[in-house]
């Protein structure tokens, strides 16, 4: 039997296992393009993607890199770099 997941003994303990490693590409958003549509926090699966004070942030930490936000933002804010280790 093959072993697919976790097991999360406490509520709010996944966010202690940051992702953000996992990462081949990067998204940098370009916040002079932004329209603020939020696109890109609606598509985020791991909810990446953040408002704070008017402009949106990605928190890498926890980001993948699926690329997802790139393919969903409508004016092209949002561009992937390959992720430099």
């Amino acid at each position: 039997m093959v072993n697919t997941g976790t097991i999360i003994y406490e509520p709010g303990s996944s966010a202690n296992n940051k992702t953000g490693s996992w990462r081949v590409f990067k998204p940098v958003l370009d916040q002079d393009k932004c329209v603020k549509c939020e696109n890109c926090y609606i598509f985020c699966p791991e909810g990446c993607i953040q408002e704070k004070d008017g402009k949106f942030e990605i928190d890498y930490d926890y980001c993948k890199g699926c690329r997802i936000c790139e393919k969903e933002c409508p004016v092209k804010a949002i561009k992937t770099e390959r992720e430099e280790k």
